[in-house]
């Protein structure tokens, strides 16, 4: 994990210039003048029919590049959905911005039409201009972490997933946020929340945090996904390269391909059924948690694969090849778990298995499956027993 640390600080400044990065202007509610920054996904012009998530970044003028170069990584290898970056500057308006009422500690005149820009005149231009899904994450450090939560606060929130960088917590923030996690029914759609401080980070603030993880980490919401790192070593700005990648990786944690700890601890001993149930509730889980109609991997496929054959579980090679010929429709995938099916199966049908792999020949090849490997397969059962 140090080395992703070590190499995400040093893509963060490389990774954006590949990326498609732009600059543009928009007016708020005063007509003044507000700075952003955009950072497109890689495909986004050849994929005109898709639509992405957004995620916002306060603190823009220095914060947008390390949030857009991890984005960019772990987006690269499908470990998050492919996302919109906005990064809002703030240089010389934070006074402003994050102007709060001395007594309630809440946003007030000029920090509350900032609340508001955020909301409606920014997310307007953002929806107007490109293809989004309202899925979105707010990204915030020091004054502007503080200020993420006033959005979470909101009966519905308008931001789905929260990264808050080493906090400087306001009045009452703390008593405001448990009261509204400890609301009966409060939350009614899944919300993400990554906390972080650090050994040397500002005194003040990181006692405070301190004492808010301790409310947080025992919210009894199954709606509210909370994470929380504290990093040894490191001081309020050194915290930042450390942070965002582990927060991504904490709120995607579902989204990602299966990897080696993921199934031999969930898919390969999944209690609620087979590895194909695992893998239909993997995905459902996707599209309830980030909004994305995600087509399954082959990567996934290939794991519920391995743990069904591991479990000698042949009879759900059926309903896996349905599930195949719904995902990939063009390719052998479907015919070939077909054919172990009927191979393998308590009431195995060699001919049958021999049948579709001869059928699976004619399609497209995928992953490792190749013509030649289905013409071999279907030799040996036709030579095991002499069909002709």
């Amino acid at each position: 994990m140090k080395k992703i640390f070590l190499l995400l600080a040093l893509l963060c400044f490389s990774i954006t210039s590949i990326a498609q990065v732009s600059y543009t202007e928009i007016r708020d509610a005063n007509g003044e003048k507000r700075q952003i920054k955009v950072q497109l996904p890689r495909n986004y012009a050849a994929n005109t029919d898709k639509a992405y998530p957004v995620i916002i970044v306060l603190d823009g003028d220095y914060l947008f590049e390390p949030v857009a170069g991890s984005v960019d990584f772990y987006s690269y290898w499908d470990e998050i959905p492919e996302s919109i970056v906005i990064g809002l500057n703030q240089y010389g308006k934070k006074m402003d911005d994050f102007f709060l009422d001395e007594i309630s500690g809440l946003p007030t005149e000029f920090g509350e039409t900032f609340m508001n820009f955020v909301t409606y005149e920014l997310f307007n231009f953002i929806d107007n201009n490109y293809r989004t899904i309202a899925h979105r994450t707010i990204v915030g450090h020091g004054e502007s972490a503080n200020y993420i939560n006033f959005y979470l606060l909101q009966q519905k929130p308008f931001f789905r997933n929260y990264i808050s960088l080493s906090p400087k917590l306001s009045t009452n923030i703390e008593k405001y946020l448990t009261e509204r996690l400890s609301q009966e029914g409060g939350l009614t759609e899944n919300v993400f929340y990554s906390l972080a401080t650090s050994e040397f980070d500002r005194k003040k603030s990181k006692a405070k945090i301190v004492a808010l993880n301790k409310k947080l980490e025992v919210v009894n919401d199954s709606l509210f996904h909370y994470s929380y790192n504290f990093y040894k070593g490191k001081t309020h700005y050194e915290l930042v390269s450390h942070a965002i990648p582990e927060a991504i990786e904490s709120i995607y944690k579902t989204f990602k391909p299966i990897d080696r700890k993921e199934y031999k601890e969930k898919v390969l001993t999944y209690a609620d059924g087979t590895a194909y149930d695992y893998l239909v509730k993997k995905y459902a889980d996707i599209k309830t948690l980030y909004g994305i109609e995600k087509r399954i991997r082959l990567n996934d496929f290939n794991a519920a694969e391995s743990a069904l054959r591991k479990n000698e579980e042949w009879e759900t090679f059926e309903l896996l090849s349905k599930l195949a010929r719904q995902e990939y429709p063009d390719t052998m995938l479907s015919q070939y778990y077909k054919a172990q099916f009927y191979e393998n199966s308590e009431d195995a049908e060699p001919k049958k298995a021999m049948k579709a792999y001869m059928s699976a020949y004619a399609m497209e090849e995928i992953g490792k499956l190749t013509k030649d490997k289905m013409l071999e397969y279907a030799e040996k059962i036709k030579a095991d027993f002499g069909y002709k």
